[in-house]
């Protein structure tokens, strides 16, 4: 199938993160053009030799995204680059830490809401007007299965995805008159290191194999966390042509939360 990407130029937000370095790689092997950002330029660095991108195909950006003049200049510096903006993938984002809520801190709550939603928000504001001035286009944000599924000790985090949720669906109402599609992705647990993370803040020291057992085995389809690809694949769905009719959906890849919410 012709998902229609080639030479669309796409911007990424956390491109050396796992999910966000799959889903880079994943829009330059369809042939289009890719901007992403990351915290420091020494990852970017090491990302690039990785590609495998045509000369002109990829470019990365330093942006510290609880920062809005980072994010208003990574989206404006991109467009420079490659001319335009076609496709917008918001997918940096914290796991926050894990405590009930007596123990809970405004700054943590502050901190993840930041990156999870703010930053989700500023990045569509300052590349909405691209995409409205051509009256097409794709934004594609990833969430979380969070969002549909809550769980004790975790109020930041899945509060934030909740949040993140709903914002999409309202912008996809907003720009959807104007021909851009706006949808969201929601991951289960991902093998990515955010998920070696979250086995520490939950379970210590547990082995891996016991924790993603506690974590993901219950799940139906299969006992094993999500590879990023499979979650850069329904991001590329959702930012082409092939799913044009579908607007304000949170599509999931978690094997069995969405059966169950």
């Amino acid at each position: 199938m012709d998902l229609k990407l080639k030479d669309k130029v796409v911007l990424v937000t956390g491109g050396t993160g796992g999910i966000g370095t799959a889903i880079v790689k994943g829009f330059l092997a369809e042939g289009a053009k890719v901007a992403f950002s990351s915290t420091r330029q020494e990852k970017i660095d090491a990302l690039l030799p990785t590609l495998g991108a045509a000369e002109g195909q990829v470019a990365g950006f330093v942006a510290d995204l609880n920062n809005e003049e980072d994010i208003k200049n990574f989206v404006e510096g991109a467009k420079a680059h490659f001319g335009t903006i076609d496709i917008v993938v918001p997918n940096a984002g914290y796991e926050g830490k894990a405590h009930p809520v007596q123990d809970m801190t405004l700054e943590l709550f502050e901190k993840t809401y930041m990156l999870n939603v703010f930053a989700v928000m500023l990045t569509m504001k300052y590349a909405a007007p691209t995409l409205i001035e051509k009256g097409s286009g794709a934004v594609v944000v990833i969430a979380s299965a969070a969002a549909y599924e809550p769980t004790a000790g975790n109020s930041a985090y899945v509060s934030s995805k909740y949040a993140v949720a709903g914002l999409t669906k309202c912008v996809a109402m907003e720009l959807g008159p104007c021909g851009i599609n706006v949808n969201y992705v929601c991951p289960g647990p991902v093998d990515t290191p955010m998920m070696l993370r979250i086995e520490k803040d939950f379970f210590g020291d547990m082995p891996h194999e016991e924790a993603m057992a506690a974590l993901a085995g219950a799940y139906a389809m299969d006992k094993r966390y999500a590879k990023p690809e499979e979650v850069a694949n329904a991001v590329l769905y959702l930012a082409s042509e092939v799913s044009a009719h579908t607007a304000g959906m949170g599509m999931h890849v978690d094997s069995k939360v969405s059966a169950t919410s």
